[in-house]
């Protein structure tokens, strides 16, 4: 029987596109029913966000913690705690604030803790449309709230060495969590976010700055619409800054934490991450920004392809 090609890459950007990500599209993903185009049913979220992952990798620990609407994941890597507890970092995962869960990136979780030595915390943020605005931020709130409170007790973590992250949505809810820190009297301090492929503004469309990447594969403008009005059925939040970080004030914006921001070169996110970066280094904020040549949106989360 022959297979349906519901998404195949369009043409105008073949040859702009990383040959690998070019195979594994035409062999795997073209034919996958994009989740926007179908009747919701929560069961759309039983299919992996983005095919292609790595298995995780093996850490000394892992915990789930319950939150007040939600619950935490803790992974603690092998070796000696460092002097003063563990650093740690908060991680929220991407889908759109629609899909994904706590296990969808768990990869990328490991890998952290892993690599950067560290405990890594994956926050399960409640999804919309059955959540919208605000329930992920409030979810992200109190992850951090857990951590202060408890991170040192229940897992040896130093409250002085936080960072947060995440990507795509999750980079938007870590990006806004650095803002809602340094909203605090007294500030929580925060020591790094590391933001991939984030959403940094949930006004844009194919009539500014999505228009140089609107053919590109997987995160379509239609799909991103999707997710954008599921989780922001109101027109009204979308300018407010815990929803596009872009629209925070200067006095916030100037306190967040160093900042990694990681974007795509064929993503239509791609222009707003790098005004963010641009933004934050103007307000003095030590700022790295990576543009992965001939990458597409989902490549953090294609690791293992």
């Amino acid at each position: 029987m022959e297979r349906i090609a519901h998404q195949p890459l369009h043409p105008s950007v073949i040859t702009r596109l990383d040959p690998e990500y070019v195979e594994f599209h035409n062999m795997t993903l073209q034919y996958i029913v994009p989740p926007h185009t179908l009747t919701w049913n929560p069961a759309i979220r039983d299919e992996p966000v983005v095919p292609g992952g790595s298995p995780p990798l093996e850490v000394a620990k892992t915990q789930d913690f319950d939150l007040a609407h939600t619950k935490i994941r803790t992974f603690t890597p092998h070796g000696t705690v460092p002097d003063g507890g563990w650093p740690v970092f908060i991680f929220f995962h991407g889908g759109g604030w629609t899909l994904g869960n706590i296990t969808s990136e768990t990869s990328f979780a490991t890998r952290m803790a892993v690599g950067a030595h560290c405990v890594v915390i994956s926050v399960d943020y409640r999804l919309a449309p059955e959540n919208p605005y605000p329930a992920a931020v409030e979810d992200a709130i109190d992850a951090l709230d857990w951590v202060m409170q408890n991170g040192a007790n229940s897992l040896g973590i130093n409250t002085s060495r936080i960072a947060v992250g995440g990507s795509s949505s999750g980079g938007n809810l870590a990006a806004i969590l650095c803002l809602k820190a340094a909203e605090r009297n007294p500030p929580t301090p925060l020591v790094f976010q590391l933001l991939v492929v984030p959403v940094i503004d949930n006004t844009v469309t194919v009539d500014n700055s999505w228009a140089s990447n609107q053919n590109s594969p997987w995160l379509s403008p239609d799909r991103m619409l999707w997710f954008r009005n599921n989780y922001l059925p109101n027109p009204k939040d979308l300018t407010k800054w815990d929803a596009s970080p872009i629209f925070a004030p200067k006095e916030l914006l100037e306190k967040v934490p160093e900042a990694w921001i990681g974007v795509a070169e064929l993503d239509i996110l791609k222009e707003e991450g790098v005004l963010y970066g641009e933004k934050l280094r103007e307000l003095g904020v030590k700022v790295e920004t990576v543009i992965y040549d001939g990458a597409p949106h989902p490549i953090m989360a294609m690791d293992g392809t």
